[in-house]
């Protein structure tokens, strides 16, 4: 599993650490790792549409906040539950770009039980860093 729900940072919101050998994979980890504490098991979740994600931040660390934000957002304004897939990250002029698409479907209240329902990310003790084995990302969740 390329993530570890920590439950000593944060006392009424949830945190997790994604990991990745690269950067797309560590996005994805910290995405499914996010759905996850709100759908279990993910695998619930069936691929009937898609949304394209184009991001960009001068920030790393911003630009994976804002890919979770944006799947948050969907799911709040949409109702639709998103996994990402074929993430993209580059590096041009001083900005870091994300293309990534996300797939799943609309919340059935049947099928997709929610566990908690995530609010927002949170800046408390939000990173990313680089490590010997690729990259590690430190995330709050606001529940």
């Amino acid at each position: 599993m390329p993530y570890t729900y920590l439950d000593d940072i944060a006392i009424a919101d949830a945190a997790f650490e994604a990991r990745g050998r690269d950067l797309p994979s560590l996005f994805a980890a910290a995405a499914e790792a996010t759905m996850k504490l709100m759908v279990d098991p993910p695998g619930l979740i069936e691929n009937g549409v898609e949304r394209r994600l184009s991001l960009a931040d001068e920030e790393l660390d911003m630009l994976l906040f804002q890919f979770l934000q944006e799947l948050i957002y969907y799911k709040d304004a949409e109702d639709l539950l998103l996994l990402a897939s074929d993430v993209e990250i580059s590096e041009k002029n001083g900005q870091y770009h994300l293309e990534a698409s996300a797939w799943g479907e609309r919340r059935d209240p049947e099928r997709h039980k929610l566990n908690v329902d995530v609010k927002a990310v949170t800046l408390h003790r939000f990173k990313v860093e680089k490590i010997d084995e690729g990259w590690r990302a430190t995330v709050v969740l606001d529940i």
